[in-house]
């Protein structure tokens, strides 16, 4: 009796054909085992569930020029699929150091590189903020190469539990690290009218701020709390009311896009780190290092762009890209995600 197996229990099923909600596609967040269901995914210009795509490799790769022996950071570790490749050009020798902050992504993605035998040797994994580069280097030395990717990953957009978009219903959370500091949901009991204004304008040049941040703000007044991703969306779409009807589904998805990425971007300090992590970077590398940054909007653009040409007028940066590099137009049809993409590098004097 004791050698018994356990009963076999049957997966759920779903409604219709396909699984449409994030914890239904079973197949899709077990890449492991359903190898050609995701690659049909993929051919379609979508990104399974549960993982991300990274974008602009080649072209990264291109700038880095990794060569075994080096020691490099990748600031943003997040699915592993920028560090993967440079792993793939540092032996011998050579070690990469790869951060994150989101508590979730972080020990998945690390031991998916371990499984594909890049043990502490070579890779050095820890769970801190870009911002805090300067201990990296405290440890390293001076960097060969540093990478980062200020976009969010598919992994966290797609669970509804993260609360990054609003297509599903989820909390209204946007945190990278959702074990500190205040969600979304909480930032916004707390908030005027005037800095709400302030907010979505410099962190994603919204221009129906006005009666958006009245909207979510009167909503608060009254002591309507917005706790959810759907109830958000709501209030944006009634706030919009007055465009045309024929445009306004248009505009709200757009105004929806910009009022969350300026609430993540708030949320987590985004640009108080960039900000940091851009001020350390040319103490960071040593001579002849390279550094490639991947950013997503107009914000982190701007803040890159000026960085990197204040550096190059001081001397510090020998060479910078006289213009950010765009995914290439099958990158873009292969994965739509990819279109907002624009990549800077700089290399040290």
């Amino acid at each position: 009796m004791e050698n018994q197996e356990p009963k076999h229990v049957r997966r759920k099923r779903y409604k219709g054909t396909h699984p449409k909600s994030f914890k239904e596609k079973y197949k899709e967040l077990q890449p492991e085992l359903y190898a050609e269901d995701i690659a049909k995914v993929m051919e379609q210009g979508r990104t399974p569930a549960g993982m991300h795509r990274s974008i602009c490799v080649n072209e990264i790769m291109d700038i880095l020029k990794v060569v075994p022996g080096q020691i490099g950071l990748d600031a943003t570790l997040g699915y592993g699929g920028h560090s993967l490749e440079i792993l793939k050009c540092l032996h011998p020798g050579g070690r990469l150091y790869a951060i994150d902050v989101d508590p979730f992504e972080l020990p998945r993605t690390h031991d998916r590189l371990r499984v594909l035998g890049y043990d502490s040797e070579i890779l050095e994994i820890k769970k801190m903020n870009f911002s805090c580069i300067d201990q990296i280097v405290s440890e390293a030395g001076p960097l060969n190469f540093i990478l980062a990717d200020l976009g969010v990953s598919s992994m966290q957009i797609d669970n509804p539990d993260r609360g990054f978009s609003f297509k599903v219903d989820g909390p209204l959370d946007l945190r990278l690290n959702p074990k500190s500091g205040k969600s979304a949901s909480e930032f916004l009991k707390t908030i005027s009218q005037n800095e709400l204004e302030m907010i979505l304008v410099e962190n994603a040049d919204e221009p129906h701020y006005q009666p958006i941040a009245k909207a979510i703000t009167t909503c608060i007044l009254k002591g309507i709390d917005i706790t959810t991703t759907t109830q958000l969306k709501q209030v944006i779409s009634e706030a919009l009311e007055f465009i045309p009807k024929q445009q306004r589904n248009d505009e709200v998805k757009k105004s929806c896009q910009r009022v969350f990425q300026a609430l993540r971007i708030e949320v987590n300090d985004e640009f108080g780190a960039l900000d940091k992590f851009l001020e350390e970077l040319p103490y960071s590398l040593a001579p002849g290092g390279r550094v490639a940054i991947l950013s997503f909007h107009s914000g982190e653009d701007r803040r890159v762009k000026k960085s990197f040409q204040y550096f190059f007028r001081l001397g510090l940066y020998s060479e910078v890209a006289p213009d950010p590099i765009r995914p290439s137009a099958q990158e873009c049809n292969t994965n739509p995600r990819a279109r907002s993409a624009k990549l800077r590098w700089a290399v040290k004097g």
